[in-house]
């Protein structure tokens, strides 16, 4: 999930000092170890959907890659090379897409997500931190976002990445990055302390936005007319002025906002850490949609009259009303 990513990092890394100080002998690297075929992997921790043409794609631990071609009601689990948790997913096009995760790994696929090869990965000539959103502008031109202001760019799909020069991005702290998104024409960034950037393309930096929120944001939604920024304790902003000014908007829960998504009427959506899932036609104010099944979400995708959950109970099919 992405509320308690940086709790997760931290965590990792305990656990992995843990190991090393009680196991004998060393575990077989993440990076060399194919994900694990299992039949539950639909009902483990998923962080990340995409579409892929008609193909639905998700991403989540122990390199687990699901595909539904029927709307998420059935799933099949792709071969993938690590078995490093991924925590973002996208698809620019029906075939090309991209995955990444902890271990600073970078999966490739040119097969609408049946097979994945790796690209890159965080050891020794390269940051090993997690990379945590990735966002293809082309099937050629990305960009990847991690821990510790980490951000990698690619124009020529993926054969060669470089980070992104550090004035190239307003995080002189470099607080974490956790989302990277394309709205309309404009590209954004956000992150820890109210970290909310913007490119601006004629520089080619993204700036730092004036916003009320001081916290953390995990992700940005919406429209061409209206974005979304969200995050801990039920924190959300909106501009509709693409990003001149910013507005702290109520959603009526006190738990972190951890996905975002616009659905098949360009209502926007947003879910919580505790099951809750919101809607609003404007993004100024949301209301809940009453569920049959809460569960907690790690992303969101709509699927017409539906949207997909996935978190850590699986992937879940939500009617929208």
């Amino acid at each position: 999930m992405r509320q308690p990513l940086a709790l997760l990092l931290a965590a990792g890394i305990a656990a992995g000092a843990v190991a090393q100080a009680t196991t004998a002998a060393p575990a077989r690297d993440v990076l060399d170890t194919p994900a694990l075929a299992t039949k539950l992997a639909d009902r483990a921790l998923l962080n990340a959907l995409a579409q892929a043409g008609k193909r639905i794609v998700a991403v989540g631990q122990r390199g687990h890659v699901l595909l539904s071609d029927d709307g998420g009601k059935t799933w099949q689990q792709a071969e993938v090379p690590v078995s490093a948790d991924l925590v973002a997913v996208h698809f620019p096009t029906p075939d090309q897409g991209w995955a990444v995760g902890h271990d600073g790994v970078i999966l490739h696929s040119a097969d609408g997500g049946r097979s994945w090869k790796k690209q890159r990965d965080g050891r020794p000539d390269s940051a090993d931190v997690p990379l945590l959103d990735v966002w293809f502008e082309d099937a050629g031109k990305g960009i990847a976002v991690g821990a510790f202001g980490s951000a990698l760019r690619t124009a020529d799909g993926g054969a060669h990445w470089e980070p992104l020069p550090k004035d190239a991005i307003e995080n002189p702290k470099g607080l974490h990055l956790y989302a990277v998104r394309g709205i309309g024409s404009d590209l954004w960034m956000a992150g820890e302390q109210g970290l909310l950037l913007k490119l601006d393309r004629a520089s080619g930096r993204f700036v730092r936005q004036a916003q009320p929120y001081e916290g953390t944001l995990f992700g940005v939604t919406g429209t061409p007319q209206v974005v979304v920024a969200f995050g801990l304790r039920g924190n959300a902003v909106r501009s509709t002025d693409g990003g001149a000014t910013w507005q702290a908007v109520p959603t009526g829960i006190p738990s972190g906002l951890t996905a975002g998504a616009v659905d098949a009427q360009g209502r926007i959506l947003l879910a919580g850490q505790a099951g809750q899932l919101l809607v609003s036609e404007d993004g100024a104010s949301f209301r809940p949609i009453a569920l049959q099944r809460p569960a907690p979400a790690a992303a969101l995708l709509s699927l017409g009259s539906a949207v997909l959950v996935a978190g850590p109970r699986g992937v879940q099919l939500q009617q929208l009303p």
